[in-house]
């Protein structure tokens, strides 16, 4: 939790306090902004002992609010046969039922309540829990999955889709991808503003690449992209992507990285190699981490994190390992909820 000393606004959600998912509803969102990047300084310069000068100013969201392209609901029927949709407590095992989410794109939230009559409408007799996910695109299409196996195996032509600097990004609702479009063209503003990138001389590695969201949007800075993944799902819309996009420098290479990285990395034709990981919440696996804190073949590693805890116990393996955190750039992606995506740049 944030500790920031301003005064209180009302927050626009009716079960704001209840709700397990919003915390900063009642500031304003410049204090919020404030909280984070002061927590994650705090954080990081205690752990690592880093300078001032390697944070950069955090990024906000374009949106506060609606911002969410996909919402993960919970489904309970009771032994009345009720039927309650929602979100977890912070506190407690009981649901929080909603008829609508402020963070949520403005069309999903208008759903919710349309979205509980087709789930009560296919959902078997035997059901008494279910994970509902209900997401959107820029398409302006609203589809959900969660009811049967293989309810969010998406067919091509209703695959979701972000425009990212004039390159469209297909994506489904069984694959990963970030919940908040508005932010993504400034990340890659920042990305893509590095002076290292060249098509000459980089080859750029992917990992747990999902769709191939980073590799998509940098292939043009490099001479070759290998995306490395295991997930099925991810691999069938990352050759999708590839595919649509008739890429002659991208390779999806199915596996884990622990296996599949040493391989290319040994295989390398030379100059400079740039990584790019963006694990879950929990950081990087132990295996993981020990690959790409001791991978020798690298020159650069992009660290993207929602947890600067997760973020600073992995950072100090890497520099443990001998290398050196050069930049450090928050983004908001997720207002109103505790969480803060990092981008970390570390060379070798």
């Amino acid at each position: 939790m944030l500790t920031v000393q301003t005064e209180s606004i009302i927050a626009p959600c009716p079960v704001f306090g209840e709700c397990g998912g919003c915390f900063y509803q009642n500031i304003p969102y410049e204090e919020e902004l404030k909280g984070k990047e002061a927590k994650l300084k705090s954080l990081l310069k205690e752990t690592l002992a880093l300078g001032d000068d390697l944070f950069e100013p955090i990024v906000p969201s374009p949106k506060p609010y609606h911002y969410r392209n996909r919402l993960d609901l919970k489904l309970l029927r009771t032994r009345k046969k009720e039927i309650f949709m929602g979100f977890s407590p912070r506190e407690g095992r009981r649901m929080i039922p909603v008829d609508a989410c402020p963070i949520a794109d403005e069309r999903i939230s208008a759903f919710i309540p349309e979205l509980k009559t087709q789930v009560m409408a296919k959902l078997p007799e035997k059901y008494r829990l279910a994970n509902i996910v209900v997401r959107n695109g820029e398409n302006g299409r609203v589809l959900w999955g969660g009811i049967g196996r293989g309810s969010c195996q998406l067919q091509e032509e209703d695959y979701f889709w972000v425009d990212i600097h004039g390159r469209k990004i297909y994506y489904s609702l069984d694959t990963f991808f970030q919940a908040n479009l508005s932010i993504l063209p400034r990340l890659f503003e920042r990305l893509k503003a590095f002076d290292f990138w060249s098509e000459q001389e980089i080859s750029f590695y992917d990992l747990y690449g999902g769709v191939g969201l980073f590799g998509i949007g940098l292939a043009d800075k490099v001479k070759k992209v290998f995306l490395i993944e295991e997930c099925q799902a991810s691999l069938r819309l990352a050759r999708y992507n590839v595919r649509v996009h008739h890429f002659q420098n991208f390779e999806v290479v199915e596996g884990r990285v622990e296996d599949k990285l040493p391989v290319l990395l040994q295989g390398s034709p030379g100059g400079h190699q740039v990584a790019f990981i963006d694990p879950p919440r929990a950081g990087l696996s132990p295996s993981a981490l020990r690959l790409l804190a001791s991978a020798k073949n690298l020159n650069y590693l992009f660290y993207l994190s929602c947890n600067p805890e997760a973020l600073a116990r992995d950072l100090t393996c890497f520099v443990n390992q001998g290398w050196k955190v050069k930049r450090i750039m928050p983004f908001d992606f997720f207002p109103k909820t505790r969480h803060l995506e990092t981008l970390v740049l570390l060379v070798l």
